[in-house]
């Protein structure tokens, strides 16, 4: 019978202080034992090294008592855990002294334990915590032989096993068959594109040992999550929220309950210690109130990420000031259930919004329905991008666009003109339902790229009548903060896709005088095009236009698609 690994109070529970670890029927002796062996380290960077039995919180006792304690028929239940945790929480150190643990702990012969940091340097930091660890102590010194050129550590008692520290690198962690594998700083994972593919390589080498685990303890990334962390992160809330099946993996994620990002009350240094376990120890929460002051006080960029290292809140929309207005509003004006069908059948006069191209760019297009009943905006979005962009952007865009595609919001095309004739295949699917307009109806910067009025032209649309050149920059002024009115109000309705809500975080207001603008120079290398492409939309149907009344009373032998 599987184990409920959920923690469902989860909130109730880091708001109390008490352990986000559930209630599990552990063996107790093993429990005992690995508590043992990881009381007894010393921390190697601390006067008078003090044992980890009075420098360690009980918090990450529990999460040890978990994992050691999950074997049941020499299989371990608990096959994996994902920890995410404030910087300044001994995360590594503790993740030195689990690995050292597991290697004391193992009872196969030979076993290869690997801990694996995103860069170099967080490599090398884990090596020298564990190899202080060993030098502390002269029983420890004895039974470990390390070698430093290659960072690995062997431990020679009654079954010899070897950890070695690596560096993330798709070249040298394919084909690994390790019985433990611990991922510090899973966040910087998700900038890396292939990561996921690697993580997968990684537990398929885990496979053949039934007592094998895979560990990942993370801080919050200080971007949006993306890739390999995106998808990690929100299979553990799942897991934790029971939303889906464990299947092995126990969620120890320490972050404030939604509402008090909400209202503010993360700013309160007396709610610091719900994600900062081990307050007291490795930090206090005057030193975090000096750092805090410090970030306000140097910029809104820096106070974000310290807000995503410090207290693990996500970036999103809501904590940058020069961001749009109507990005406080976006979240509650979603709509999963909103489609690119339902918006068609729901509309009595349908625009489209549409804008970049570039090969650096996305092609996004905004289709903007008018709700027949209520007369409210109805936003679906959908975007291209050529390969060329992964080339350009491996370190930072690729991973969500990725994400994007998976979503099925974003299509990845191979060929210059691909995404231009299927942007056409989605305007003629439009046109042909009556409901979008013979004059404006379509909405572009007015430097919009020939091919797209070339393709639509040749789907017998009157791209002279259709096409509206919207001017950018500050004349863009009413576009923009007519659709901030609009969502303020609850009168946009969207269709709540992470591509658009990625967009919308991206976007920097700056001030023109008495004007606002919104560009891609001001994004830098985010992207923000389905954005521009939903303001040219909102310049179309802000001109009130009128549907053609059937698609039976156009011009006779042509044929119809009614989507």
């Amino acid at each position: 019978m599987a184990w409920d690994f959920s923690c469902i109070d989860w909130e109730d529970r880091i708001t109390d202080g008490r352990s986000l670890v559930p209630h599990l029927p552990l063996d107790e002796k093993l429990a005992i034992r690995a508590i043992e062996v990881f009381n007894s380290l010393k921390l190697p960077d601390v006067p008078g090294t003090p044992a980890l039995e009075q420098a360690s919180g009980e918090w990450f006792r529990e999460i040890l008592t978990a994992l050691f304690g999950s074997i049941v028929d020499s299989a371990r239940l608990v096959r994996e855990l994902f920890l995410m945790i404030p910087k300044k929480n001994s995360k590594t150190t503790n993740g030195a002294a689990m690995m050292l643990t597991a290697q004391m702990m193992n009872r196969r012969p030979r076993a290869e334990f690997l801990l694996i940091g995103p860069t170099q340097a967080i490599s090398e930091l884990a090596f020298n915590q564990a190899v202080g660890m060993i030098g502390a102590d002269a029983e420890l010194s004895r039974r470990f032989r390390i070698q430093e050129h290659v960072k690995k550590i062997t431990y020679r008692g009654s079954v010899v096993s070897s950890l070695q520290i690596k560096t993330f690198d798709a070249s040298v962690l394919t084909g690994v068959k390790p019985v433990g594998v611990l991922i510090d700083e899973l966040h910087e994972l998700g900038k890396i594109s292939g990561a996921a593919n690697v993580i997968r390589q990684i537990r398929g080498g885990l496979l053949p040992f039934p007592e094998a685990f895979l560990a990942f303890i993370t801080t919050q990334s200080d971007k949006p999550p993306a890739g390999a962390f995106k998808a990690e992160l929100l299979k553990a809330r799942k897991i934790r929220d029971g939303k889906i099946p464990a299947r092995g993996m126990l969620p120890v994620l320490y972050e404030f309950p939604r509402v008090l990002i909400d209202n503010g009350a993360w700013r309160d240094p007396t709610n610091w210690p719900m994600v900062n376990p081990n307050v007291g120890r490795s930090i206090t929460v005057p030193r975090l109130i000096e750092d805090y002051e410090t970030a306000l006080e140097t910029g809104d960029e820096e106070l974000r990420g310290w807000a995503s290292q410090h207290l693990d809140i996500e970036i999103g929309l809501a904590l940058h000031t020069d961001r749009w207005a109507g990005a406080d509003y976006w979240e509650a004006c979603g709509d999963p259930t909103l489609t690119f069908e339902s918006l068609i059948e729901r509309s009595d006069v349908i625009v489209v919004g549409i804008d970049g191209g570039g090969l650096d760019d996305l092609l996004g297009t905004i289709v903007l329905g008018r709700d027949a009943e209520t007369q409210d905006w109805l936003v679906w979005a959908k975007a291209w991008a050529h390969r060329s962009v992964f080339d350009r952007r491996k370190s930072d865009v690729a991973p969500r666009l990725l994400d994007f595609q998976k979503d099925g919001d974003l299509v990845i095309v191979k060929e210059v003109g691909d995404d231009v004739a299927e942007l056409g295949d989605l305007v003629e699917k439009i046109w042909l339902t009556g409901k979008m307009p013979e004059e404006h109806s379509i909405g572009v910067d007015q430097y919009c790229i020939s091919a797209i009025v070339e393709e639509i032209a040749r789907r017998d649309i009157d791209t002279e009548k259709a096409f509206v050149g919207v001017p950018q920059g500050w004349k863009l002024t009413g576009a923009i903060t007519t659709t901030a009115r609009q969502l303020a109000g609850k009168k946009l309705v969207h269709a709540a896709q992470p591509l658009m809500a990625w967009c919308v975080g991206n976007a920097k207001v700056e001030p023109k005088g008495n004007a606002i603008t919104i560009t891609k120079q001001a994004a830098g290398t985010a992207k923000i095009d389905p954005l521009m492409a939903l303001f040219d939309a909102a310049v179309v149907i802000g001109m009130n236009p009128t549907a053609t009344s059937s698609i039976y009373d156009r011009e006779p032998g042509r044929s119809f698609l009614v989507v």
